[in-house]
């Protein structure tokens, strides 16, 4: 066993979560670490992410760690600004962050669309490119001080080896890069006027980036010149360990939002309304994160005085179990912050139609859990036309039975249902377990892993009223052109 073991890490904005990991997938060690500085998605402390990073990987077994032959770290998208030695000089933004949209469009006027083109993107989002013109706007003395811009799995990944690089996926979710040339785009950076040097170099995911330093070592007890691999965005490396070395499925990561992605033969097969990915195993992919989905959710349940959504299901599951479809109808759009994956329109916030007196608790729950499987529809159906597709599902939704089986009605198409609750992390030990060398490829790790798998066929009652209902819902929550 020894050798063959691997430190995985899913920085999240809710927590950190760091494991050991076997071969076989099994986690023989993990633990939680809450980032109560992250939950807005749109800013964090960078500086104490380390820490919180620190303080997850030091709980595991010194044992366990000195055993590890590779380390790989998911994480959602956003911005540290750092100095050269990867000390943070602003604070951080997640990946809700939109600054500078208005002045990456003003900047790029009338070549909008060929950098939209160039970045595999439908419409300007933010991320680092954006943040970057706010902060120079906003302060300018401060920006002179960045030497390094990159997301936060890159500035973990520098923290931990001195190396500055990202992932190919990472780099086409920063508004900079050329997807399709797997580079810096560099007519984009000289339109926005940000220096390439402030950039870290791209590899593919599984590339061994360099070895965990003799200080970094000591600070959180790995083996010194142990291999961190490049890793990935926490969805793309869940969708990657769902699929795993599969091209006819599509990936749903269901979370505060759902992440949505297909393997595709070549970057022309992305519809327009589509992200277009490098992806994580190699190759192509389309999709994209949609607007809140399990967020709204959660909401919704605090609104009705529960702690959170599952605790609300707890209560009231058997009212929205037994309810037919339609919510006796009541209707919510769930995207609370704007919708993205694929209406891309950020003014598209929650709505609710149709509340009559009668309408209690569970008709409030069953409306926005149809409401997000609404929003999944959209994306799904985009990326593929033909309803034989069938859809791999993981993370919350997956978690409920009746989430779950609700999904695969709403969209009449075969659900495969993942047991692991922790997709991103997994997705970060599949990576380890490949830039090591432990596997050779992802079929190979796929075969090895102990995955538990339900498969849920769509109800046909339930299916064919939900064709009409998502037809209704559709014109009911589109806005007027």
């Amino acid at each position: 066993m020894a050798g063959e073991l691997v430190v995985a890490i899913d920085v999240g904005s809710s927590a950190v979560r760091a494991a050991v990991v076997d071969p076989a997938g099994r986690v023989l060690a993990s633990k939680r670490q809450s980032r109560p500085d992250s939950l807005s998605g749109v800013t964090f402390d960078a500086s104490l992410l380390w820490e919180q990073v620190r303080d997850a990987v030091t709980a595991l077994p010194a044992d366990l760690r000195r055993s590890a032959a590779g380390l790989a770290i998911a994480a959602h998208i956003g911005t540290v600004f750092t100095d050269a030695d990867f000390e943070p000089v602003a604070q951080g933004f997640g990946w809700a962050d939109s600054s500078g949209v208005d002045l990456l469009a003003s900047r790029l006027g009338e070549s909008t669309t060929s950098a939209l083109a160039t970045i595999g993107r439908a419409a300007l989002t933010g991320g680092p490119a954006g943040a970057a013109l706010a902060l120079r706007d906003r302060d300018a003395r401060g920006f002179d001080s960045v030497r390094r811009i990159l997301s936060p799995k890159d500035y973990l990944v520098g923290r931990l080896t001195g190396v500055a690089a990202t992932d190919h996926t990472g780099a086409a979710y920063s508004g900079l890069s050329d997807v399709r040339q797997r580079d810096w785009s560099a007519w984009l950076l000289e339109s926005l006027g940000i220096d390439r040097a402030l950039l870290p170099e791209q590899l593919g995911s599984t590339a061994v980036v360099g070895t965990v330093t003799a200080r970094s070592a000591q600070l959180l007890g790995l083996p010194a010149g142990l291999p961190v691999v490049a890793g990935g965005p926490d969805g793309s490396m869940g969708a990657a360990y769902v699929l795993a070395g599969r091209s006819d499925a599509i990936a749903d990561v269901a979370g505060t939002t759902d992440v949505l992605v297909r393997p595709i033969a070549s970057p022309d097969a992305a519809p327009a309304e589509a992200m277009l990915n490098p992806y994580i195993l190699g190759g192509w992919a389309a999709g994209g994160a949609t607007g809140m989905t399990g967020g709204a959710l959660n909401r919704w349940a605090v609104l009705l005085g529960e702690p959170d959504a599952a605790t609300a299901l707890d209560r009231f599951g058997g009212g929205v179990a037994s309810m037919p479809p339609g919510a006796e109808g009541l209707i919510i759009r769930p995207t609370l912050s704007g919708s993205r994956f694929p209406r891309w329109n950020p003014s598209e916030v929650g709505m609710v139609d149709g509340q009559l007196d009668s309408h209690g608790p569970a008709h409030f729950l069953r409306a926005v859990i149809e409401g997000a499987s609404y929003v999944v529809r959209e994306g799904i159906d985009l990326l593929a036309p033909d309803a034989d597709v069938e859809v791999v599902l993981a993370g919350g939704a997956a978690r409920s039975p009746l989430l779950a089986q609700l999904r695969a009605d709403v969209l009449g198409r075969v659900v495969h249902v993942c047991a692991e609750p922790d997709v991103s992390l997994m997705g970060a030990a599949l990576l380890a377990l490949l830039g090591s060398g432990i596997h050779s490829s992802a079929e190979e790790a796929a075969a090895a892993m102990d995955e538990k798998w339900t498969v849920l066929e769509p109800d046909p009652l339930a299916a064919n009223r939900y064709e009409e209902l998502y037809a209704s819902w559709r014109t009911a929550t589109t806005p007027a052109s």
